[in-house]
């Protein structure tokens, strides 16, 4: 049995995944122009009749304009990031020093929103970096020196178990 790989028409696809084209609006309002009503323009061309009413009403289509607001701390992405390393992820203490240093009176939400990225990056190194330890004498810990050493050390201990070579040590009856 052979599956259809035919792409899916607008009507199919799920809210919000499809942005309608310049030529799509142009031929809504061209349809609009002919006395159609949005209803039936919004079924001929497989969108919602809200798409079409919307676009009806703006008179045409418009390039997305993007966010109009400048950022708080635009320009103060590594200042904000050597702050936030420096104080081991306190996002309150970068904020207080915000205020004290820059004169920047922020809600702390703020703040965190602006280091989350930080924050991931932290957890991750801490996650990479985590130590445990064992009770004394549970586990052994061995490093191989260049001059074919061993060095065995029990955890919690700086004493040395051992520094015969290792053929001695393998060689040796237990």
């Amino acid at each position: 049995m052979e599956e259809s790989l035919q792409p899916l028409s607008r009507g199919e696809l799920p809210r919000g995944e499809v942005m309608q084209t310049p030529d799509e609006v142009a031929a809504m309002l061209r349809l609009k122009g002919l006395g159609w009503g949005i209803k039936r323009i919004a079924r001929e061309l497989g969108c919602s009749h809200m798409t079409v009413r919307h676009y009806v009403a703006q008179g045409g289509w418009l390039p997305y304009r993007g966010g109009g607001r400048r950022r708080v701390l635009a320009g103060l992405e590594d200042w904000v990031a050597e702050r936030f390393r420096r104080h081991a992820g306190n996002a309150d203490v970068v904020r207080q020093e915000l205020l004290a240093e820059k004169g920047l009176k922020l809600s702390l939400r703020t703040v965190e929103r602006a280091v989350a990225a930080l924050r991931r990056e932290l957890e991750a190194e801490a996650r990479a970096t985590i130590r445990f330890e064992t009770p004394p004498g549970k586990q052994l810990q061995i490093d191989f020196g260049e001059r074919r050493v061993l060095m065995a050390k029990l955890g919690f201990s700086v004493k040395e178990r051992s520094t015969k070579p290792i053929a001695a040590l393998m060689s040796s009856p237990k």
